[in-house]
């Protein structure tokens, strides 16, 4: 007794559709920010690693709590969530490092990278990083980095 020749050519080719749709299989990771600056961006250079310009970035949320919303009344709560944005691609960490000040009002696409590293005191520790793509310029007094 054993596998029958066509039972295991059935189970082969369906291991090879599954590997080749995982090839052609697509994906989206993107990100749409808009927001003020938290401080002037500092660029850092890791030895061996391109240059990374890196500046924090505040988005608010509100909404309006109490029974009658319809009627916009009730207390306004607000949520600010702050997130790390690094810009890698040459050129645009530049414009962004010189550009880019603190209050300023941009408007950052780009990719969530999920990372860790480890501190000065030799911890490990995980780090969520907005990945700003390319960069475009807009009459509004507002930075778009895409």
């Amino acid at each position: 007794s054993g596998v029958s020749p066509v039972v295991l050519r059935q189970f082969v080719r369906h291991e090879s559709e599954v590997a080749s749709s995982l090839v052609l299989e697509r994906s989206l990771n993107r990100v749409q920010l808009l927001g003020r600056v938290g401080q002037d961006p500092v660029m850092r250079q890791v030895e061996g690693k391109n240059p990374v310009t890196i500046f924090s970035l505040a988005t608010n949320e509100m909404w309006r709590s109490g029974e009658n919303e319809t009627y916009q009344m009730g207390d306004v709560s607000q949520k600010t969530t702050w997130h790390r944005i690094s810009v890698f691609r040459p050129g645009l960490r530049d414009v962004a490092y010189q550009y880019v000040k603190k209050g300023s009002r941009i408007y950052v696409e780009g990719k969530v990278d999920y990372g860790e590293y480890t501190d000065k005191n030799n911890v490990r520790r995980q780090a969520t990083t907005i990945i700003a793509g390319k960069a475009l310029l807009h009459s509004e007094p507002v930075w778009y980095l895409t």
